[in-house]
C-alpha cells in the first residue's frame, strides 16, 4: 500500500473520532516510522485544521519524528526510580553500540521494576548487562 494510501486509510479509521489528532499522528508514525511532510496537508484537511495546526503538534511533541530513524530506536528510563535502581551503571551498555539509537526518557510506569526500556510499545524491565545485551541483540538484528 502506497503512503497516501496508508494515511488514508488512518484517517478513515478515526472518522468522527473527538480529539482525534494525536491518535491519527501515532497511527501514521506506527505505520511508517515517521509522519512525514506531506502527510501534514492531509491530516488537517480531513480534521479541518490548519497546516500549521497539525505541524506544531508534530514538531511539540519530541516522541513524533518527522524522518525515520537511521536505527533502531531503545527508549531509556532515566527516571530517579531507575537511577536508584543502577540505570546510570547500565546506560553504557546502550550507548556504546553503534548498532541502535538510545533515545531518553523519563518515566515508562514500570518504577518498582527497573531499569527499564521501551522498543517500539513493547517494556522491558529489571533490566541488568545480560539482559541489555539480549535486548540490543535482537532489536539490532
Amino acid at each position: 500500500m502506497e503512503r497516501e494510501e496508508q494515511i488514508a486509510a488512518i484517517l478513515r479509521r478515526h472518522e468522527g473520532r473527538e480529539g482525534a489528532l494525536l491518535p491519527i499522528l501515532n497511527d501514521v508514525q506506527a505505520a511508517l516510522g515517521h509522519v512525514p511532510p506531506d502527510a501534514v496537508p492531509l491530516i488537517a484537511e480531513a480534521l479541518n485544521l490548519s497546516r500549521a495546526d497539525v505541524h506544531g503538534v508534530v514538531t511539540f511533541y519530541h516522541d513524533l519524528k518527522r524522518v525515520p530513524a537511521d536505527r533502531p530506536v531503545i527508549k531509556l528510563c532515566r527516571a530517579e526510580a531507575c537511577q536508584a535502581r543502577g540505570v546510570e551503571a547500565l546506560a553504557p551498555v546502550f550507548e556504546m553500540d553503534e548498532r541502535i539509537e538510545v533515545e531518553t526518557v523519563y518515566c515508562l510506569g514500570l518504577c518498582a521494576s527497573g531499569p527499564n526500556a521501551m522498543v517500539g510499545d513493547r517494556l522491558f524491565a529489571r533490566l541488568d548487562e545480560g539482559a541489555a545485551k539480549k535486548l540490543i541483540g535482537e532489536v539490532a538484528a
